[in-house]
C-alpha cells in the first residue's frame, strides 16, 4: 500500500494544474497577436442580467488611438456560427457582426452590458487597424498594456459580482460543505480515532477511508478560500484552486485502490483459495495488479483532462477525449465490481453475509456511476448550470457513498460477525486472537 501511495502523489504531482483565468485579467493588447489570429482572444465571461459591466483600464492612450484599438464582444454562439459559416467571412467582416464594440480611445471604458434575458457566454477580442491587413507590419508598435474587469449585478442589482453564471453559487456551497464537515469531525473524530487505534480486521480499511475523506474535505476547504477570495478580486488563490485539483484527484486514486482491492481480492480467493486458508487484504499478486493498473489509467486520464480543461471544479462536464475515456472507464468499472459482487451474493448462503456485500455493492456503484450519470443528466439543463450540477452532484453522491462504506466498516454488529463466520470472503486476516473478541 505504502508503494502505491508514493506511485499515487508521483502521478498527481508530476503536474501542477495552472490557476484559472480570472475575471480581472491583466496582460497587454498586441498588435501582432491580433493579427496572427485575426482578433486577440482576451477573456470570456457569462453575463447575466441587465446591469453586467465590462471595465478596461489602459496606460497608453496615444498608442491605442493610433493604432485605432478596438475591443468586439461576440456572443459564443454567434461566434461559432461565424467560424463554422460556408459564407467565407473575411475578417473585417467578422470583427462587423460583432454585438458590442468598445473604442478604447481614452483610459478607462466602462460598457454596461444589459438585456440579457437568460445567461450567455460572452467572447472578448481586441483588433486593431493592422489586424485585418496583411500589407502592413505591425508587430514593431508597442503593446498596450491593460486591466479588465468583468462584472455581474449582485443581490442589489449593482455590478460588483466576480461570479460568472455558471459560478455563481459555488463558493456558499463550498462554504456550507466545510461547515458540514467541520460537524461530523467534532461529533465523531474521537471514536473514529479509537476505532482506528485498535487495529483489527478492519484497520487498513479504515485508515485508507479516513485518508480519502480528509483529502475531500481539504479540497472543499481549498475550494472554499479560492472562491472566497475570488469573489473580492476576481483573481482569487490560483494556488488553493490548483491544491484542490491534487487532493481531489489523489482522493479518487485512494478509493479506486481500496475498492477494487477488496472486491477483487473477495472474487479471486473465493475462485482459488482453499475454504480453510484465511485471507489478507491485498494479498493476492492478481488483486494488487489489477488495482495497480486501473489506478495508473484513470490518473493518467486525469491529468490528461487537467490540461484540457483549468477551471477548478471537482468535477468537469468531460467535453475532451480524456473526459469521455474517464466516463467509460467509471461506467466498465461499476459494471465489472457489481458482476463480480452478484456472484458472491448468488452463491452466498448466509442472509447476514449477503447484506454486507449487498451494502458494499450501493456503496461501489454509487462511487463510480454517480459521474457518469450526472453528466448524462446536466444535458437536460442550460449550458450555464451544468458544471454546477456535476459538481455539487458528484460531491454529494461521493460523500453519501462514503458514508455508506463508513457505516458498514463501522458496525459493532454486521461486519465483525460477518468476518467471524467466514474469514475467507472478506479482505482480511482475522486471528485466533481476534475472533476471541470484538474491537469495538
Amino acid at each position: 500500500m505504502g508503494a502505491l501511495r508514493l506511485l499515487a502523489v508521483a502521478l498527481t504531482c508530476c503536474w501542477w494544474p495552472p490557476g484559472s483565468q480570472g475575471k480581472t485579467l491583466r496582460g497587454a493588447f498586441s498588435s501582432a497577436a491580433a493579427r496572427d489570429a485575426r482578433g486577440q482572444s482576451i477573456g470570456h465571461f457569462e453575463f447575466h442580467g441587465s446591469h453586467a459591466l465590462l471595465g478596461v483600464r489602459i496606460n497608453n492612450v496615444a498608442v491605442a488611438v493610433g493604432k485605432e484599438a478596438k475591443l468586439y464582444l461576440f456572443q459564443a454562439q454567434e461566434w461559432l456560427k461565424l467560424q463554422e459559416s460556408s459564407h467565407g467571412y473575411s475578417c473585417d467582416e467578422k470583427l462587423s457582426r460583432a454585438q458590442l464594440t468598445v473604442t478604447m480611445n481614452q483610459t478607462e471604458h466602462n460598457l454596461t452590458v444589459s438585456q440579457i434575458p437568460s445567461p450567455h457566454t460572452w467572447l472578448v477580442f481586441y483588433a486593431d487597424k493592422y489586424t485585418c491587413r496583411d500589407d502592413v507590419d505591425g508587430s514593431q508598435v508597442e503593446d498596450i498594456p491593460f486591466e479588465m474587469v468583468l462584472l455581474n449585478p449582485d443581490a442589489e442589482g449593482n455590478p460588483f459580482d466576480h461570479f460568472s453564471a455558471s459560478e455563481s453559487g459555488l463558493q456558499e456551497f463550498f462554504f456550507l460543505l466545510v461547515l458540514v464537515y467541520f460537524v461530523i469531525a467534532c461529533i465523531y473524530a474521537q471514536s473514529l480515532w479509537q476505532a482506528i487505534n485498535k487495529g483489527g480486521p478492519m484497520h487498513m480499511i479504515l485508515k485508507v477511508l479516513t485518508t480519502a475523506l480528509l483529502l475531500q474535505a481539504g479540497s472543499a476547504l481549498a475550494n472554499y478560500i479560492h472562491f472566497s477570495r475570488y469573489s473580492k478580486d476576481g483573481i482569487g488563490v490560483p494556488f488553493m484552486g490548483s491544491l484542490a485539483e491534487f487532493f481531489d484527484i489523489a482522493s479518487q486514486v485512494q478509493m479506486l485502490y481500496l475498492l477494487l482491492s477488496l472486491c477483487m481480492g473477495w472474487t479471486i480467493v473465493r475462485m482459488k483459495k482453499p475454504q480453510s486458508r484465511p485471507l489478507q487484504w491485498d494479498s493476492t499478486p492478481a488483486s494488487t495488479g489489477i488495482a495497480v493498473f486501473m489506478v495508473i489509467t484513470q490518473s493518467v486520464l486525469l491529468l490528461w483532462e487537467q490540461f484540457e480543461d483549468t477551471s477548478h471544479h471537482s468535477s468537469h462536464s468531460h467535453h475532451n477525449l480524456a473526459g469521455l475515456l474517464l466516463i467509460i472507464l467509471r461506467i466498465c468499472l461499476a459494471l465489472s465490481l457489481g458482476c463480480g459482487l452478484y456472484q458472491i451474493i448468488a452463491t452466498e448462503r448466509s442472509t447476514l453475509k449477503r447484506e454486507f456485500y449487498v451494502t458494499f455493492a450501493k456503496g461501489c456503484i454509487l462511487w463510480f456511476l454517480c459521474h457518469p450519470a450526472l453528466v448524462c443528466i446536466s444535458v437536460i439543463f442550460s449550458d450555464h448550470q451544468r458544471d454546477k450540477v456535476i459538481t455539487v452532484g458528484v460531491i454529494l453522491c461521493q460523500a453519501v457513498s462514503m458514508a455508506v462504506l463508513y457505516r458498514l466498516f463501522l458496525s459493532h454488529s454486521l461486519y465483525w460477525e460477518v468476518s467471524s463466520l467466514s474469514s475467507v470472503t472478506l479482505p482480511l486476516t482475522v486471528s485466533s486472537v481476534h475472533r476471541s473478541r470484538p474491537h469495538f
